[in-house]
């Protein structure tokens, strides 16, 4: 069996939710030969995961001949030059959420989320992202778009079902919610791209977009998204400050609410939600009616385990789930978080293609039209108005 040697970009939190799903990886032979990142932390990093070779550059890992892939998990205004980077070296890509984005030019003023036109946003991003797809076109290489909700057991499971019954999808609502990013640069539209709906309504919005083609395939359609609506705020800047004790948005220039619907050419919709002002933990729910039945994944919290605790000392090295103030009371204990989230999945399904050089279930064409109707949706917000595709 050959091989599958992977160079990993970036060692935060998302780059250790792969290496978690890479040691994990059964019936292929991997191994995360090299990571690059500026920070001093990526040699203590390097080490607690026995990863031979440090990089503090990107170009020195994509020039090294013994990479077959490069697993780009940086932040996002990073993403589209490393793909493209990545592929004209000859390596197969991974690359975390988002695609591409809008991040500013020299000449915007500044903060770009206040001043530059969303409709001006929307045309560079495609022309950004068709630029990006001629490059990975002509590399010849595998391109994988790390959208770990399309793995989720919950969410496979509703695909499964839409394939055997072949039912008309009606309605979809999805949402993923938490009480906040404590990351600085999330506030700022030239770090992130965007708000609450790019950085995490962008999970369901690929799920739905994702789930609708399940069901045009199995019925033998073909069904596009033909117009958006939007709607953002900025609902945190009503705290006083004795008032964010923990709520952790504090936005620049992005939206921390914002509420996003799709209608596809068949007439039916989907609703995504996004916020950064729920509080107990982080919401992951995709909820699909059909003409024969309904299905509610729920991805996280679950009631796998419920827990009610009353001392948070002897908790102290236990961990609860995501984005909860605290351990004690009654909580929903997130067991096997990184199966549940589909990231092991996600990781198992790449480095499957990689050996057999078949595409990957969340691939290119997902990642592109995630972000295009995404940023449909923030035009359609500012011109208060429907945006046809």
């Amino acid at each position: 069996m050959a091989r599958i040697r992977v160079g990993l970009v970036g060692c935060g939190f998302v780059s250790e939710l792969h290496m978690y799903a890479y040691k994990r990886v059964y019936g292929v032979d991997v191994e995360v030969r090299a990571v690059a990142a500026r920070g001093d932390h990526v040699v203590a990093f390097a080490r607690h995961h026995q990863i031979s070779t440090v990089y503090r550059s990107f170009r020195d890992l994509i020039a090294d001949a013994e990479i077959d892939i490069v697993d780009i998990c940086t932040p996002p205004n990073l993403h589209t030059s490393m793909i493209v980077e990545a592929m004209q070296a000859g390596k197969h890509v991974i690359c975390e959420k988002p695609f591409a984005g809008y991040f500013g030019r020299e000449s915007d003023k500044q903060p770009i989320g206040r001043h530059v036109p969303k409709a001006q946003m929307y045309r560079h991003v495609l022309e950004e992202m068709d630029a990006t797809r001629a490059a990975i076109e002509r590399s010849g290489k595998l391109f994988m778009y790390a959208e770990d909700w399309v793995y989720a057991p919950a969410v496979t499971k509703t695909a499964e079902i839409i394939k055997a019954t072949k039912d008309k999808i009606l309605f979809m609502k999805g949402e993923e919610s938490h009480s906040g990013s404590h990351a600085a640069h999330a506030a700022q539209w030239a770090m992130t791209g965007g708000g609450s709906l790019i950085r995490m309504g962008c999970h369901p919005l690929s799920a739905v977009l994702y789930l609708k083609q399940v069901e045009a395939k199995a019925r033998g359609e073909t069904i596009r998204v033909a117009s958006v609506t939007c709607d953002v705020g900025n609902v945190t800047a009503s705290l006083k400050p004795e008032e964010r004790s923990y709520v952790k948005a504090n936005p620049v220039d992005v939206e921390d609410w914002g509420t996003l619907t799709a209608t596809f050419s068949d007439g039916t919709k989907a609703t995504i939600f996004s916020g950064d002002m729920i509080m107990g933990g982080v919401r992951n729910l995709i909820e699909t009616f059909t003409s024969g039945g309904a299905l509610f994944a729920n991805i996280t919290p679950n009631t796998h385990l419920v827990s009610y605790q009353t001392s948070e000392e002897k908790l102290a090295s236990v961990y609860i789930t995501e984005k909860v103030d605290r351990k004690t009371g009654w909580q929903y204990v997130c067991l096997e978080e990184e199966w549940t989230r589909g990231y092991l999945q996600e990781i198992q399904d790449f480095m499957e293609c990689a050996a057999t050089g078949r595409q990957p279930l969340s691939d290119l064409a997902l990642a592109y039209e995630t972000i295009k109707v995404n940023y449909a949706g923030y035009w359609a917000a500012e011109e208060g108005r429907r945006v046809t595709l």
